[in-house]
């Protein structure tokens, strides 16, 4: 278990430590933005994978115990979940990495819906499972995934603020964090077509495959 916290705080800790910082503007400085995006990525990668093993590693050791009335909630919330991380990584935003350009573009897609739809969703995600295995090495695996996804957003909006500023500023007062806000407060609308029958499709079929291969390759059937 030891390991599993330490890799939770190693993971928590370059992507709020560190990513959005000023602490990464002098990385920058120091390495260059690519020289940057390289040792980030390796260490984001070697935190995963950290991660992974130290979680298969932990013993099982029951908080609340696994939740069989959590399973239809759960399954009806990965399909969006699952929706925003396809769609958020098929759609090119000015939140990614090194596409500050496309803020001289308005928010289209499911930009609309959020600025922040892979984090949004992988959040959903991580909150899903911690809620619904309640024992231990779950609450520190997905409980740091949850932290890492939604506190991102407020990371990447500040690092965003401090490097465009004006464009920044307009891009964000017509999308939101929060999925829908925007368009509940009648600064964006709703526009599905945009987002494209592709994009729509490889969402639900990875919803499906996900649904499909939970019970084989983790050992943990979805449905009640």
């Amino acid at each position: 278990m030891l390991s599993l916290i330490l890799a939770a705080i190693f993971f928590v800790a370059i992507h709020l430590g560190i990513a959005g910082t000023r602490l990464r503007d002098r990385a920058v400085a120091v390495l260059g933005g690519k020289g940057y995006q390289a040792a980030f990525s390796v260490a984001s990668i070697a935190g995963l994978a950290w991660l992974a093993l130290a979680y298969r590693g932990a013993p099982y050791l029951p908080s609340w115990g696994l939740l069989l009335w959590w399973k239809p909630v759960a399954v009806a919330l990965m399909l969006p979940a699952t929706l925003l991380v396809v769609i958020g990584l098929t759609t090119p935003s000015p939140t990614a990495v090194a596409q500050e350009a496309l803020l001289a573009q308005p928010a289209t897609g499911i930009l609309r819906v959020t600025r922040h739809p892979f984090l949004i969703g992988t959040g959903i995600w991580a909150l899903v499972h911690l809620i619904g295995n309640g024992d231990a090495a779950s609450l520190v695996l997905f409980g740091s995934l949850t932290l890492v996804a939604f506190a991102g957003t407020l990371s990447i909006d500040a690092k965003r603020r401090r490097g465009a500023g004006a464009a920044w500023e307009r891009f964000a007062a017509e999308t939101s964090i929060l999925p829908f806000a925007a368009i509940a407060q009648g600064r964006n609308r709703f526009c599905p077509g945009e987002i494209g029958a592709k994009r729509w499709l490889a969402g639900l079929v990875v919803y499906a495959l996900l649904l499909g291969a939970h019970g084989p390759v983790i050992g943990i059937s979805p449905f009640p």
